[in-house]
């Protein structure tokens, strides 16, 4: 029987244009999976709901934009977050060299109790993969990061990734870290009411 508990947490997806943030995304939230994904221009805003044993996880996901023209806009997005999502391109090396910048300037700038995952995107590309599994998993290992490898296109792994975020919430939930907000539900005489407690 689930908690009472509700979490409301920001989520944000960084990366480089092309690595598909988007499509992850639009395949967790829809069930949806686009060939030709349009771009996103500055932020695209998603929320999902996820029923897990110890908490009502309610997460509202920022997915920016790639391009180095909107990177100026990204602290925006990130700044408040409690957890992120890097994604790169197993095809591309420079795909995976930006995600490392990323997660740099994430652990300069961002929330210092930020939940973290490096994601490989587009295994299904797998006779052009360019990096490594071992080679990301060492480095998201080094970086205290939890690493999965995705592919939009098959769903593999991409709903699994949303609920291990969600499950690490839950576990840093007593340290109240910014980004989060907990409810809790409460019961009166005329039916169910929502009482804020606390939020970063």
């Amino acid at each position: 029987m689930g908690s009472s508990a509700i979490i409301q947490a920001k989520l944000v997806l960084l990366g480089d244009l092309g690595a598909g943030k988007t499509s992850i995304v639009v395949r967790f939230a829809k069930g949806l999976y686009y060939e030709c994904q349009e771009s996103t221009i500055g932020a695209a805003f998603f929320s999902q709901v996820l029923s897990l044993d110890e908490a009502t996880v309610k997460l509202d996901i920022w997915d920016t934009a790639g391009q180095e023209r909107y990177h100026s806009l990204a602290p925006m997005y990130y700044r408040g977050a409690a957890a992120a999502i890097v994604v790169f391109d197993i095809t591309s090396t420079d795909s995976y060299v930006r995600a490392k910048r990323w997660v740099d300037e994430l652990q300069r700038q961002g929330n210092p109790h930020l939940v973290m995952a490096l994601v490989a995107n587009k295994v299904d590309l797998q006779e052009r993969r360019q990096v490594g599994t071992q080679e990301a998993m060492d480095y998201a290992e080094a970086n205290g990061l939890f690493f999965t490898e995705t592919s939009a296109k098959t769903a593999q792994n991409v709903t699994e990734l949303f609920y291990e975020l969600a499950e690490r919430l839950v576990k840093l939930r007593p340290n109240r870290p910014a980004g989060m907000i907990l409810h809790d539900a409460q019961r009166s005489g005329d039916g169910s009411r929502w009482r804020f407690c606390c939020s970063g």
